[in-house]
C-alpha cells in the first residue's frame, strides 16, 4: 500500500514591500548633496569664505556701468556664472535646512517628473529668473545675494501645475509617488481657475511679500530678504513648466456625432 504523499508546506503570505521613509528621486538627492558639499566652504577661514561669496554670489553692483562701478573678484566671468552659482551658496546651516525642507515635497515631485537633466536645467533657469528679478529691483546694490530659494520657488510653482490634478500628490486620490508625479498637467488657464491653486498662490505670495521668508542677501549691515528673487523664480517655474514637461497632456475624447 502506497504511503500518502507528503504534504507540501503552505507558502507564507508575502509581506508587502516597505517604502523607505525618505524615498527621494536620484536627481533631488544629487542636488541636495551638491548644496551640502558646497556649504562646507563655511569651514574656510573667514576672509576666504567671504571671498567665495563675492566671486559666486549675485551682486547687482557688478553690472553697474557708471564711473562709480567697483571692481569685484571674478572679473567678467562672474557676470555670467553668478546668475546660477549664487543659488548654490547659503549663509548658514539654518538657511540651507530651510530651503531643503521646502524642496523635499515639491522638488521630489518635479524631479520624478522631469528626470535628472531636465530637473537640473530647470533649477538653473529659475535661478537665473530670480537673479534677473533681483537685479531689476536692486540696481546698484552692493550686497551679494545667495540662496536656493528662487529655484525652490520655481519648483513649487511647477509642482502646482500637476499636484492638484486627479492622482497628483496633493489630490484626494493618490497613488504611488512615481504615478502621482506623472499625471497629465492642467493647462495654465485651467489651473488658474482652480480654487485650490488660487488659495496656494494667495498663501505663497502673502508669505513672501509680508514676511519675506527664504533667500538671504548678505551685506555689511547684516542680512535682508531678497523676496523679489523668489517671485521671479516662481513665475519662471509657473510659465516655463510646459517647456520642460515630458508628460503628454491628456487629450479630450472627441464628441460622437448625433
Amino acid at each position: 500500500m502506497d504511503s500518502p504523499p507528503a504534504q507540501q508546506p503552505l507558502p507564507l503570505p508575502s509581506e508587502p514591500p516597505r517604502e523607505p521613509i525618505l524615498n527621494l528621486p536620484g536627481a533631488l538627492t544629487a542636488y541636495v548633496a551638491l548644496l551640502a558639499v558646497i556649504h562646507l566652504r563655511v569651514l574656510l577661514p573667514p576672509d576666504l569664505e567671504y571671498w567665495t561669496i563675492e566671486v559666486f554670489g549675485f551682486i547687482p553692483k557688478r553690472y553697474d556701468a557708471t564711473l562709480l562701478a567697483a571692481p569685484f573678484p571674478g572679473g567678467t566671468g562672474a557676470k555670467v556664472w553668478t546668475f546660477v552659482t549664487y543659488s548654490l551658496l547659503h549663509a548658514n546651516l539654518s538657511h540651507i535646512i530651510f530651503n531643503v525642507l521646502w524642496l523635499l515635497p515639491f522638488g521630489s515631485a518635479v524631479a520624478r517628473r522631469f528626470g535628472t537633466a531636465r530637473f537640473f536645467l530647470f533649477m538653473a533657469v529659475t535661478a537665473i529668473a530670480g537673479a534677473f528679478a533681483h537685479l531689476v529691483t536692486h540696481e546698484h546694490e552692493i550686497a551679494p545675494m545667495i540662496g536656493a530659494s528662487a529655484s525652490v520657488s520655481g519648483a513649487m510653482a511647477a509642482a502646482i501645475r500637476f499636484a492638484f490634478a486627479r492622482g497628483g500628490f496633493l489630490s484626494l486620490r493618490r497613488g504611488d509617488a512615481d504615478a502621482a508625479a506623472r499625471v497629465p498637467a492642467q493647462p495654465l488657464t485651467r489651473a488658474l481657475r482652480d480654487p485650490r491653486v488660487l488659495a496656494f498662490l494667495g498663501i505663497w505670495f502673502g508669505i513672501n511679500i509680508i514676511f519675506g521668508i527664504g533667500s538671504i542677501a548678505v551685506g555689511n549691515e547684516g542680512a535682508s530678504v531678497a523676496w523679489q528673487a523668489h517671485i521671479g523664480g516662481f513665475f519662471a517655474g509657473l510659465l516655463l513648466f510646459s517647456l520642460f514637461d515630458p508628460v503628454p497632456r491628456r487629450v479630450p475624447a472627441p464628441a460622437e456625432p448625433n
